[in-house]
């Protein structure tokens, strides 16, 4: 072997060091800590919260809604701290894409970066039709109009700096913060007897109709314990969006610090705001209120909140409540943009996708990636045609089990790079930017409980009288699908699963190693925010 060949990087070295180079140097660093933590915030934070969190109630009971969004907030912090921890060592745009193709396996890179991109393709136009129906609530003419005029506004916020997006979902996150607090005094109020009507309620819908809920008619036990494994699932998706911390990493400056910081602070302040309203949810709203059972309206007459307000008698809460709803659909709409643009720049970056999809225009932005998802906003528009709308209903309900999937992959992902740092004798506490804590044992449990989550999503289908195609195909197609990418990449590429000590971690140790952290100077709402 020659000299020149003994000090020739390895390919994996190679790539390691062009792919960070070339996307810190063409992606614009527009993204501060205070908008990494806004923007998960706003991934989350949205109508599952303000309007389908009725559900929860009546499907469990005030005290199975409150466990079901607890268990899943905990089991969501492995997925958050695991995104944070290879985040920060690899801060290259795509999230799992990224870490998939270094440290699993190349075809799941492929099958789940693919798996998202439909997702997004899907959810934007939803996005879309749900702000068209929000704005319904107070004026009615075409939902073609507003679905033009969200789609172009969601469309030139993607095409510009993404300092410009930053910004914008600070501002949509602060108001569903000032939302959240002022909902949640209103519902402490009306349970202590502050309201018009001056009734104390405290914890009487606990008592009757009580905790639980029998659910589909079954009597005891197994009816509250199926309302509850029922609020599971509604909770699940309802938390959507916490990994994209991550997905815009090139973009985000200091990234070591800011994703670490981010994955620590959200979870908590995510898993706070969620699980005390639910739990206030529950004190003010019967789980057997025949409004909450017949949700179908998609404005704030849906949200428990309204129904609270109407029954002591509080007229102006609907107005407010549907006007930052309507904020969070479009923040959901930005978010989901950055999101999927940037999973498919991450796929065209290691060839699963065309390598048109890599170009950028003056600002920075992968416009060709967010061009994509332009023309995919158009499905907005079958939502004026009820047959159209039904076929774009079962495109909506897919997308809640891409997002189960795309969890379940960070933490196989996640889990074998955990057990390559302790085949390679590297210190996580200490050669790492940040080392997520109670690892491996919370990212076991959680991949455990999405795996069976996603084989009983659809057990509903299997009780005798209860048998829906819909519910069943919605439920179970995305399992053969991502199957199929996988193998079939796996066969047509002949790619291998990234064995323990091939793994480049070291090589992304020295790369953080070399590039030591510079601390940001926080402006005054930084540190109000901190």
């Amino acid at each position: 072997m020659s000299k020149d060949e003994e000090k020739a990087p390895s390919p994996d070295e190679t790539d390691v060091q062009a792919g960070l180079m070339d996307e810190r140097d063409t992606l614009r660093q527009g993204l501060h800590e205070r908008h990494i933590q806004m923007i998960a915030l706003a991934g989350t934070i949205g109508t599952g919260l303000f309007l389908s969190s009725g559900r929860a109630i009546a499907n469990g009971g005030p005290l199975g809604a409150f466990l079901g969004y607890t268990i899943i907030g905990a089991s969501l912090s492995s997925v958050l701290f695991a995104v944070g921890e290879m985040g920060a060592l690899v801060p290259l745009s795509g999230g799992i894409v990224r870490y998939a193709e270094y440290f699993f396996d190349p075809a799941l890179a492929f099958a789940n970066g693919w798996n998202l991109v439909y997702s997004y393709l899907v959810s934007i136009p939803a996005e879309i039709v749900a702000a068209a129906v929000l704005v319904e609530f107070w004026v009615t003419i075409s939902p073609a109009v507003w679905v033009t005029v969200f789609g172009l506004l969601m469309l030139l916020t993607a095409l510009l700096f993404v300092r410009v997006y930053g910004e914008l979902e600070y501002g949509f996150s602060i108001l569903k913060i000032l939302l959240i607090v002022g909902i949640n005094i209103m519902a402490l109020v009306i349970t202590c007897g502050g309201a018009p009507n001056h009734e104390a309620i405290g914890f009487r819908y606990w008592n009757h109709p009580g905790p639980f809920v029998q659910y589909l008619g079954i009597k005891g036990s197994l009816g509250r314990f199926l309302g509850f494994w029922t609020v599971l699932n509604n909770a699940l998706y309802s938390y959507s969006g916490i990994e994209t911390i991550t997905t815009a990493a090139a973009e985000t400056r200091n990234p070591r610090r800011a994703i670490p910081q981010a994955a620590k602070r959200i979870f908590i302040r995510i898993a706070l705001f969620y699980i005390i309203t639910i739990f206030m949810v529950g004190l003010i709203v019967p789980s057997n209120n025949p409004d909450l059972l017949s949700i179908d309206s998609g404005n704030a007459s849906e949200s428990p909140f309204v129904i609270a307000a109407k029954l002591a008698h509080i007229n102006v809460v609907p107005s407010i409540i549907n006007a930052v709803v309507l904020t969070s659909a479009w923040s959901s709409g930005n978010s989901n943009m950055l999101g999927g643009s940037r999973i498919l720049y991450g796929l065209a970056m290691h060839g699963h996708a065309p390598s048109i999809f890599k170009r950028m225009n003056r600002f920075g932005v992968p416009a060709i990636a967010v061009g994509l998802f332009g023309v995919f906003m158009t499905l907005g528009y079958t939502a004026v045609s009820s047959t159209a709308s039904t076929a774009f209903d079962w495109l909506q309900d897919l997308v809640s089990i891409s997002t189960l999937i795309n969890w379940m992959s960070i933490c196989i992902v996640y889990l074998r790079f955990y057990y390559a740092c302790r085949k390679q004798g590297i210190d996580r506490n200490r050669e790492l930017p940040w080392a997520a804590p109670w690892q491996p044992w919370t990212t076991w449990a959680s991949l455990i409980l999405f795996t069976i989550l996603l084989i009983t999503g659809g057990y509903a289908t299997f009780i005798h009288g209860e048998w829906s195609d819909e519910t069943f195909i919605t439920d179970y197609i995305n399992i053969p699908i991502i199957l199929v990418l996988y193998f079939g990449y796996k066969w047509t590429k002949k790619t291998k699963i990234v064995s323990l000590e091939e793994m480049p971690i070291r090589q992304w140790i020295d790369i953080y190693q070399s590039e030591p952290v510079v601390e940001e100077r926080s402006n005054f709402i930084e540190l109000l925010w901190k």
